[in-house]
């Protein structure tokens, strides 16, 4: 029998219940204070952490701190990668596939060339050592201009050592220019020669049922022939033996001279190598030796050793003294781009790589962006006069006929306009180049290839014959029924083919009145054919022979400026964070030695092939109308 509690009694249960819920709650509040308190600290701490090593990064990259450079040292230049007129804008996820060694990286020319000419002329720089072993190339131009700015360096009476675990055929055209090649014990030189190979998509295509409509004009338009035979064109076949030719003596000759050989010399070695290998029982070392290609076979250690004996020897790292190209740059104080100074300037726009439409990043011709950079240098009146710098095989017509009218316009402002070719200025890099005062290239540019083309895949015959998928429809005109998944009606193709055909007369007539020629004079040297700049100054493509100085110095001239002028680099504004990533990224690049990545034979097949259809898929011309060459810029 349950007792029944009194008044009294209940009313002490309820206190102490009371007492154990405050009790417990007060323990709660306590716990959820000191929670919080914990928690609080803790986000505190990570962002402070967080924000100490953004600081610290941010220092890191873009730290100007001059480098301690002893009394008696060598500056280092180690171009990684490839030679360039202008560093191509790269993404986060480009920039990381470089780290990784996927994508080739990129040395900016002018930054060899000023740290060479600085050099010169500072006492505490007493040798340059060229250490080329991760540089994968350059167009022949490019080399001419590090040539000159190497021996340039020489007569300072400085010594120039050239250093390299082997030597590719660019990197001894740099060798040849220093007073002294060291190889490898287990290295070695090679001499390919030029040559020109492509992969040829027809038989592939009709494999797959691909249908790929070309239209052009031009005999020796070549850059569509991928995808119309299984091989090289008689046409194409001549016109690259002849550039190519052009090019592979001009090297002979200059490299001979550099060294103090003959031309022969050099091309009975490129022409006898696995003879001279299987003389030297298979030392390639040994065969460069005996042919006095290099002067000294040394193992690393040795390379040091010989070097500290030069310059002498870093306490810290037990190398010799040294002071890398990105760090000697920090103590050029001078603006070197131009972009701060005062007075009288002559502005400089390079336009680098496949011209597209609309704004593009850097290293692409953006048809709106680099029309805008003229439209810039135009408004600016310190800007006298304008240097438009190609390294193009050309690409939408559309986008090059939006630069070539900006030109236009600027000298009709009474600008003028000197158009310096680089490596290559072919088909719509030849067409933006028209609109100027004087066209001047250098002897090896690649350029000439005045044709055009369209093209226009379908995909209907795959569909059909492997899905069992087909299209049908009705429309109220014909354009309406124009799909990539359907045959190209034949009327649409003679329309296509009309407007290619009216492009062609448009870009000959450009050149004509360009050159002060009749239009038939223009077409016996177009139709797509590619010349060497020394052709074509012959046959009056362009007015000078001459380097990118020579262009510079007639924009002066045409200007009526004195020495007093500055150059200025006119290019777009690069965001903060893309600085910051550029910057945090470098020194990863840098670090990356190529010759240690493994690609196989068909990883390199798929991703040849992969960058052609990326560069054909990247083709944005509204009218579908390209005046593209087949050579690319680099």
């Amino acid at each position: 029998m349950i007792q029944p509690v009194e008044k009294s009694e209940k009313y002490h249960l309820k206190q102490r219940g009371s007492s154990v819920n405050k009790s417990t709650n007060l323990f709660k509040r306590i716990l959820k204070g000191t929670w919080g308190t914990i928690d609080a600290t803790r986000k505190v701490a990570i962002n402070l952490l967080f924000l100490v090593i953004a600081i610290a990064l941010l220092v890191m990259a873009f730290s100007n701190n001059d480098p301690k450079i002893a009394e008696t040292t060598a500056l280092v230049i180690e171009p990684q990668g490839q030679l360039v007129e202008q560093l191509t804008g790269k993404s986060f996820d480009q920039m990381l596939d470089e780290a990784r060694g996927v994508n080739i990286p990129e040395t900016l020319l002018k930054d060899v060339i000023d740290a060479i000419d600085k050099a010169k002329d500072d006492d505490r720089i007493q040798a340059l050592v060229l250490n080329l072993s991760s540089f994968t190339g350059a167009r022949l131009t490019k080399l001419q201009d590090l040539g000159e700015a190497i021996t340039n360096f020489k007569t300072s009476g400085k010594k120039v050592v050239a250093i390299a675990d082997f030597y590719a055929q660019d990197a001894y055209y740099i060798a040849a220019h220093a007073d002294e090649i060291i190889t490898h014990k287990m290295g070695g030189i090679v001499l390919e020669g030029f040559g020109r190979y492509r992969m040829y998509y027809k038989e592939g295509l009709d494999k797959l049922g691909l249908d790929v409509h070309i239209f052009k004009v031009g005999t020796y338009k070549s850059a569509v022939e991928p995808y119309l035979r299984d091989d090289m064109s008689e046409y194409a076949r001549e016109s690259n033996e002849e550039w190519l030719g052009d090019l592979w003596h001009a090297y002979l000759d200059e490299v001979a001279t550099a060294r103090g050989t003959k031309p022969e010399t050099l091309n009975q070695y490129a022409q006898e190598f696995p003879r001279l290998i299987a003389e030297a029982n298979g030392d390639s070392t040994k065969a460069a030796l005996d042919f006095g290609l290099v002067d000294k076979a040394l193992t690393r250690v040795e390379m040091r050793e010989y070097l500290i004996s030069l310059v002498g020897e870093d306490e810290e790292t037990h190398s010799y003294n040294r002071v890398a190209m990105d760090d000697y740059l920090k103590t050029i104080k001078d603006d070197r781009f131009g972009r701060k100074t005062k007075g009288d300037k002559i502005g400089i726009i390079v336009a680098r790589g496949t011209i597209l439409d609309g704004t593009q990043p850097a290293g692409t011709i953006g048809g709106d962006s680099t029309a805008a950079l003229i439209r810039q240098a135009r408004n600016d009146e310190s800007v006298k006069a304008i240097v438009l710098r190609v390294d193009s095989g050309g690409g939408s017509a559309f986008a090059s006929e939006v630069i070539r009218r900006e030109l236009e316009k600027a000298r009709a402002d009474g600008k003028p306009v000197i158009a310096s070719m680089g490596s290559v200025a072919a088909s719509g890099g030849f067409w933006i180049s028209t609109s100027s005062d004087q066209i001047i290239a250098h002897p090896t540019t690649i350029t000439g290839s005045i044709g055009i083309f369209g093209i226009v895949p379908t995909y209907q015959r795959p569909l059909a014959e492997h899905l069992g998928i087909r299209v049908d429809g009705v429309s109220t005109a014909p354009l309406a029924g124009v799909r990539l998944d359907r045959e190209l009606p034949t009327e649409v193709g003679d329309m296509i083919q009309g407007m290619i055909e009216q492009g062609y007369r448009e870009f000959l007539q450009r050149v004509a009145d360009s050159r002060g020629m009749s239009t038939e004079e223009v077409n016996q040297v177009a139709q797509g054919r590619v010349w060497s700049g020394t052709d074509a100054y012959e046959h009056g493509l362009v007015d000078k022979l001459g380097d990118f100085n020579d262009a510079i110095d007639a924009a002066a001239e045409l200007a009526g400026l004195d020495d007093s002028y500055s150059v200025s680099y006119i290019e777009k504004e690069v965001e903060f964070k893309d600085k910051v990533l550029s910057q945090l990224m470098t020194k990863a690049i840098n670090s990356v030695d190529p010759n240690t990545s493994s690609v196989s034979t068909l990883d390199s097949v798929l991703r040849q092939v992969k960058r052609a259809a990326a560069d054909f898929g990247a083709l944005n011309d509204p009218n579908h109308v390209y005046v593209l060459s087949n050579i690319e810029t680099d």
